[in-house]
């Protein structure tokens, strides 16, 4: 698989989650285990291009694809993806632990939708739990990367 465009050949056993390869083989450590059962969203990634959990996925089931991680979100020179830098101004992380889900969920939301409404912001971000922000400077972070005014959203 080609994993933040880099080209990455290992064995593994035909029962290995792509979250744990790509921790523990390949090194990747942003994309979190949360809970181990699909329900929080701290391990989603993009296999060619689509959203997924990858604590559902085999890894064998990458072979072949296109895998982008947090880490793959920026520039090669370091420079933040707008999400990234959203998230850092707008206070959309605390503990840090569901950041990389919920940035490469919204990632997805954008590229389908750069200007996405509130409303629509929420219903995209349902699969990702997040314990610490209550949601509100998470919400505003995505609008805020898609190019739109976040002094209207009403705090919750």
């Amino acid at each position: 698989m080609t994993v933040n465009g880099k080209p990455v050949t290992r064995d593994v056993e035909a029962r290995r989650l792509l979250v744990d390869y790509l921790r523990q083989d390949v090194g990747l450590t942003g994309t979190h285990v949360g809970c181990d059962t699909s329900q929080c969203g701290a391990c989603v990634v993009h296999v060619n291009g689509m959203a997924i959990k990858a604590c559902t996925m085999l890894a064998v089931e990458a072979e072949g694809a296109e895998v982008l991680t947090i880490e793959g979100l920026a520039e090669p020179d370091g420079t933040l993806h707008p999400l990234q830098e959203a998230f850092n101004a707008h206070h959309g992380l605390q503990c840090g632990f569901c950041t990389a889900g919920m940035i490469m969920s919204a990632a997805s939301l954008l590229e389908a939708n750069p200007a996405p409404t509130e409303s629509e912001v929420r219903h995209h971000l349902e699969g990702n739990i997040c314990r610490c922000t209550g949601y509100h400077n998470i919400v505003k972070a995505v609008m805020a990367a898609s190019g739109q005014d976040v002094a209207a959203l009403a705090a919750e």
